[in-house]
């Protein structure tokens, strides 16, 4: 495991971290041999790379949630802002898309401070995906790498209860976690070993808000993961172990239905900055569009 800033470094500085290699890695390609950057015809091509015209994402309304990780550390809804959440994860040809254009996130180049050794150690080549296919979800991503792909988008990665609040439709209902079957499939996927690679993106059935593969094929890394803490403390009695939000809110493992969603907060409960894991993607979200309206005289 490579050195990583320490869990209580702010998300701020992570995020303008990221924000400042991404800068500095676009300026550094649109600089050829050295030439000094001219700002004002570079602005153009600048923009474009940050457009990231090619990534579907949808509208969320949000409203509120009924999460294992209450609004106030207690027992009140939390409120998700409206935002939007691009429909599928990253697949393994959009970040090799990515990392040619961003040399500086390629397996061998990138700063161990930003990635460990197994950084997409399941690809064939330091921009080649071969033999995983280039349809499935990229896996082995740092959040950091993850943060710098969003970025690019014009995007960052959702925060917890974004996914939270998208991951609890089904195909019908923008809150299925009432329905025993719903969450039966589900458990089902967790259940399976996760020794083999992920299949391909999309061949499920979208979700109610056109959100593609929330389960069943990876997990997700979410932009505020290191406010996720686990109280491992052994003098919790019998099943009372708690999952501890910013030291307050807590939900007990007893509570089966919302057993899914616990192991995801336990997984990036244990995840440091610059690590990945076998089954760890992403996706990244955007804040809501602002409606404008017309004034009238």
């Amino acid at each position: 495991m490579g050195p990583g800033l320490p869990r209580r470094a702010t998300l701020a500085a992570r995020t303008a971290l990221v924000g400042l290699l991404y800068a500095g890695s676009a300026a550094s390609a649109l600089c050829a041999d050295g030439a000094p950057l001219n700002i004002q015809n570079a602005a153009p091509a600048l923009a474009a790379a940050r457009a990231g015209m090619g990534a579907d994402y949808r509208p969320v309304p949000g409203g509120s949630l009924r999460s294992v990780l209450p609004g106030d550390g207690v027992d009140a809804p939390a409120l998700v802002a409206p935002f939007q959440l691009r429909t599928r994860p990253v697949s393994n040809a959009e970040f090799r898309d990515f990392i040619q254009q961003h040399p500086e996130w390629r397996r061998g180049q990138v700063a161990a401070l930003f990635a460990s050794p197994t950084y997409l150690r399941g690809w064939g080549g330091d921009d080649a995906p071969a033999p995983l296919a280039d349809a499935a979800p990229v896996i082995n991503v740092s959040w950091y790498a993850a943060q710098a792909y969003c970025a690019s988008e014009q995007a960052r990665l959702p925060r917890w209860h974004e996914w939270e609040f998208a991951g609890a439709a089904d195909d019908s209902r923008a809150d299925a976690r009432d329905d025993p079957a719903w969450l039966a499939r589900i458990l089902n996927w967790y259940s399976r070993p996760g020794n083999t690679p992920p299949g391909a993106i999309g061949q499920g059935t979208p979700n109610y808000y056109a959100i593609e593969d929330m389960h069943g094929l990876v997990w997700e890394w979410v932009e505020d993961y290191n406010g996720l803490f686990v109280n491992a403390d052994s003098r919790a009695k019998g099943e009372q172990k708690q999952l501890d939000y910013c030291g307050g809110a807590a939900v007990t493992l007893a509570d089966r239905r919302n057993y899914a969603v616990l192991m995801r907060l336990a997984l990036l409960a244990a995840m440091e900055s610059n690590q990945d894991g076998a089954n760890l993607g992403f996706r990244c979200a955007r804040d809501a569009v602002p409606t404008t309206q017309e004034s009238t005289p």
